[in-house]
C-alpha cells in the first residue's frame, strides 16, 4: 500500500501522546497520533493531575472541563497504616491550578476530543519503523503504512519506538506489584467511618492510596504498593481478590479493612521500571513519558511528567520548526532530563509526603514559565 505523508505522527495516545496532539495542533501543526488498541473504554483505574498539569490543560482548552468531572481534594493525608495516625497533611491549593483526582478512562475521552477530528486512529499497531534520514516510514500491523518528518514514540514503558533507538530489552521489574479497585460509595454508607478525599496509608513496608475519581463523589478508588518477589505471569495485570487483599494488610486500621470488605473486583499489577535512557531522541525519532522515564506510581506523577515532555517538546518545537528537528530534540532533553529524572528517583523511593514537606517544586511547577536552557547549558 503507499503511504501517505505528514509532518508529525505520535505512536501512543496514552495521555501524554494525546496531550502531545492536542498540544501541537493548537501550535498550527500536523499531527496524527496512532494508537493501537481497537478503542477507548472506560478502564477502572484512577490517576491525579497536579496543579503543574491543569497549567498545560488550559492551554488545550479543557482544563475546566477536567475539573468539572474531577474530585478536587483540598489535602494530601499521610496516616500510619496501622495506628490511623496522622504523618502529614499537605495543601493541595495554592499552586496556581486546580489538584485533582479522577477517573483515568473519564480524562482519556476529554484529552482525545481535544484532538482535531480525523486525527485520532485506532488499531494501529506498530510493526516497523525506519528512520531512513530523510523521512520516517511507520507500518503497522493491519497492513497499513504513513510516513512522517518525526516521529514521537508515546507508547509506554515497552515502547517500539524506544526498541528502535536503543534496542530490545525488557523493563525492570521492581518488586512490587499494585493492587486496583473501584469501590462504589454507596457500599460504605453503612461504616460510622470517614473516608477522606486523598489519603495514603503507609505501613512498615506497603502502603494504600485511596481517592474519589469523580465530582459526585460516587467512586471510590485504592492503588496499593506491596512487595512481591516475582511476577509470574505473562499478562500485564491478573485478578485479585478480597481474600488476598485481606491477608495483605491483615491488622490494619478499620478504614482498610472496611474498603477490602467492600470490594467487588479487584486486580492486580506488576510495578515496572527502567533505568534513565543514555538518550532521548535521534535522527527524527523522539521519546516521552513511559516510554523515556518510567517510574513507579508512588508519586502520582508518571502520567504528569509525560504531559510536562508533550507541553516542553512543543515549546521547543515552536522555537525551531519541524525542519530543524534536532535542534528542537537537544532544547526538549536539556530542558526535560534532570526534573524528569528527580520525580522518577523520589517516586521510586516512595518518601514523597510521607511528613510534612513543601511539594511546591512539583505542583507550583508551571513547564511554560521556565526559561528555555540551551542544550549546553550546565
Amino acid at each position: 500500500m503507499s503511504s501517505s505523508k505528514e509532518r508529525i505522527a505520535i505512536i501512543g495516545a496514552g495521555l501524554g501522546g494525546a496531550v502531545a496532539g492536542a498540544l501541537l495542533q493548537h501550535a498550527g501543526f500536523d499531527v496524527n497520533v496512532y494508537e493501537q488498541a481497537p478503542s477507548f473504554s472506560r478502564l477502572g483505574a484512577g490517576i491525579h493531575m497536579g496543579p503543574n498539569v491543569l497549567k498545560i490543560f488550559e492551554r488545550i482548552g479543557v482544563a475546566e472541563k477536567v475539573v468539572s468531572i474531577s474530585s478536587t481534594p483540598s489535602h494530601w493525608f499521610s496516616r500510619d497504616g496501622i495506628s490511623g495516625d496522622y504523618l502529614s497533611r499537605i495543601p493541595l491549593e495554592g499552586y496556581g491550578a486546580t489538584y485533582c483526582t479522577v477517573h483515568r478512562g473519564d480524562l482519556q475521552g476529554i484529552q482525545c476530543d481535544a484532538l482535531q477530528p480525523g486525527t485520532l486512529h485506532f488499531g494501529k499497531k506498530l510493526t516497523r519503523i525506519d528512520d531512513n534520514g530523510t523521512d520516517v516510514l511507520i507500518e503497522f500491523e493491519d497492513g497499513t503504512s504513513v510516513r512522517a518528518d518525526i516521529v514521537i514514540g508515546a507508547d509506554g514503558i515497552n515502547s517500539r519506538v524506544r526498541e528502535t533507538l536503543l534496542g530490545a530489552e525488557k523493563p525492570n521489574y521492581s518488586g512490587w506489584v499494585g493492587h486496583r479497585a473501584l469501590i462504589s460509595s454507596d457500599k460504605l454508607r453503612k461504616y460510622n467511618l470517614t473516608f477522606e478525599d486523598c489519603v495514603k496509608w503507609w505501613g512498615p513496608d506497603r502502603h494504600m492510596m485511596v481517592y474519589y475519581t469523580t465530582a459526585r463523589r460516587d467512586e471510590y478508588y485504592y492503588v496499593t504498593g506491596v512487595p512481591h518477589p516475582a511476577w509470574e505471569f505473562d499478562t500485564a495485570f491478573v485478578p485479585s481478590s478480597r481474600e488476598e487483599m485481606a491477608s495483605e494488610f491483615e491488622g490494619y486500621h478499620p478504614i482498610i479493612q472496611a474498603l477490602i470488605e467492600s470490594t467487588d473486583e479487584v486486580t492486580k499489577w506488576p510495578l515496572f521500571n527502567r533505568n534513565p535512557l543514555p538518550l532521548w531522541s535521534s535522527g527524527r525519532l523522539v521519546l516521552l513519558g513511559d516510554a523515556c522515564h518510567p517510574m513507579k506510581p508512588h508519586m502520582a506523577q508518571g502520567a504528569a511528567m509525560a504531559i510536562e515532555d508533550a507541553a516542553m517538546l512543543t515549546r521547543c518545537l515552536q522555537e525551531t520548526g519541524v525542519n530543524d528537528f534536532a535542534t528542537a530534540f537537544g532544547l526538549y532533553e536539556a530542558n526535560r532530563r534532570d526534573r524528569a529524572t528527580r520525580v522518577q528517583s523520589v517516586s521510586n523511593a516512595n518518601t514523597f509526603l510521607l511528613t510534612q514537606e513543601d511539594p511546591s517544586w512539583v505542583y507550583g511547577y508551571d513547564v511554560y514559565a521556565e526559561p528555555l536552557r540551551t542544550e549546553n547549558a550546565a
